[in-house]
């Protein structure tokens, strides 16, 4: 039998790794943990995924390898920073956009900032009054300069991959975004039907025994069932019309115009920094919003979501604001957001003989389940406190994605050759029923 050529290796790690990644999908979209079965099917694909790739290893000398493992790492995962779907997350957990160039990347191969650049090199790197540039693509207080290393010009360094880094070191986790029901609108406002209650009445019912009015008068002259008529129960949905709007959230710093030169520092700032901000806040907001003025009306101010007091202890607490969430939210939980002063609080818990539940300082990390469900880690949640729910009944509406705008207009910044780059986004958020989610106490 002819060997494999290195096509046929490449094809058949791909091959592998998708297997394994759909069965990991499959749980995920569930809600449940693997299967003895599905476990070992996922080693046997991945087992066989990675002895490929040793044999397209013996075929390939080491940067040719890379180059090639470069272009197909969107698909196959071999890199543990590239996404499913193709996106690349930073240490911290960041998504940065899924599209093969980042918004930074759109907005200085951009027509406008081409032109901007141009304009400045034939004017000794002055740029004209007004200038304005703006991305068409989907507070920070201290301004960068390139003047020293405690200023901008520590930004300015041959290796990108220093400021991506320095960046990232203030970056959190942000995944509520994915748990969350995705949709769009075109709209500035949305109305949606939450709903708030539900009674099922549906119960066996006899043959009409006569064609006599299925009801008839009772005692205090009020309709009741007539026994032989083959009357059937009614049910009950309550419902009500909600109206939010849609809210922008926005953030700009400062930078100065002989900064912005540089390329590769204007993509790291605004794919690393500005982008990653916005989705922060929306987080945030997400979980405490308000309602007020321009705040999102977030979970833990929709009425209707319940409540679970401290019992016991964190592990009880927890699975009785599961059971609320299935038995009077008629929900499958898929989610635990707690603050990370509480997943500590998990972490170091420990049997009758000091043994900790979740491995110690010798396990693979945090605990990364509770009860059968995810827990995510936030700081959009205050310690003491864990929300408990089906975020399915949470839906986003995406309104306008990240947006980039650039300019000198802003107050003294035309005579101090300064410019703003500012990003915004405008999207909605609703609980579509508040059942489906529950508050824990998890202070003692």
């Amino acid at each position: 039998m002819p060997a494999k050529t290195l096509q046929e290796w490449i094809a058949e790690a791909k091959d592998h790794a998708l297997k394994a990644r759909a069965i990991a999908k499959k749980c995920e979209d569930a809600g449940r943990d693997f299967t003895a079965e599905e476990s070992a099917e996922i080693r046997e694909h991945m087992g066989k995924a990675v002895a490929a790739k040793a044999e397209i290893e013996k075929l390939k000398g080491n940067d040719e390898l890379r180059r090639t493992l470069a272009e197909l790492g969107d698909d196959i995962a071999l890199d543990a920073k590239t996404d499913e779907d193709g996106s690349r997350r930073t240490a911290s957990g960041f998504q940065l956009p899924s599209r093969k160039k980042t918004i930074g990347q759109e907005f200085i191969e951009g027509a406008e900032y081409k032109a901007l650049m141009g304009q400045a090199a034939h004017a000794d790197g002055q740029f004209m009054a007004k200038q304005r540039v703006q991305s068409g693509l989907t507070g920070f207080k201290s301004l960068v300069t390139g003047a020293s290393d405690t200023s901008g010009g520590a930004f300015v360094v041959p290796d990108q991959l220093g400021l991506q880094v320095g960046l990232d070191s203030f970056q959190r986790p942000l995944r509520l975004r994915d748990l969350v029901t995705p949709g769009t609108t075109t709209s500035d406002s949305i109305e949606y039907v939450r709903m708030t209650s539900f009674t099922n009445n549906a119960a066996p019912v006899p043959e009409a025994t006569s064609a006599a009015n299925p009801t008839a008068p009772g005692s205090a002259g009020a309709l009741v069932p007539n026994a032989g008529g083959g009357y059937k129960p009614e049910s009950g949905l309550a419902a009500v019309k909600i109206n939010t709007a849609v809210k922008t959230i926005a953030h700009w710093m400062p930078i100065t115009k002989r900064a912005i030169s540089d390329a590769a520092q204007v993509v790291t700032l605004i794919d690393a920094f500005l982008r990653y901000g916005l989705e922060e806040e929306l987080e945030d907001q997400m979980v405490q919003g308000d309602g007020t003025g321009e705040n999102f009306e977030g979970v833990a101010n929709v009425s209707g979501v319940q409540s679970q007091a401290w019992d016991t202890n964190a592990f009880t607490t927890l699975r009785k604001a599961k059971t609320k969430v299935r038995t009077v939210g008629r929900s499958i939980p898929n989610g635990v957001l707690l603050n990370p002063v509480d997943l500590e609080m998990l972490d170091l818990l420990q049997d009758n003989e000091n043994r900790y539940y979740f491995g110690g300082p010798s396990g693979v990390g945090s605990a990364q389940t509770v009860w059968n469900m995810p827990i995510i880690e936030t700081e959009a949640v205050p310690a003491g406190t864990a929300y408990v729910g089906d975020w399915r009944k949470a839906i986003l509406w995406d309104r306008q994605q990240a947006t980039i705008q650039m300019t000198d207009s802003h107050m003294d910044f035309f005579v101090r050759n300064l410019v703003v780059i500012l990003a915004e986004m405008r999207a909605a958020f609703g609980v579509i029923q508040p059942s489906a989610f529950v508050e824990v106490d998890l202070a003692a």
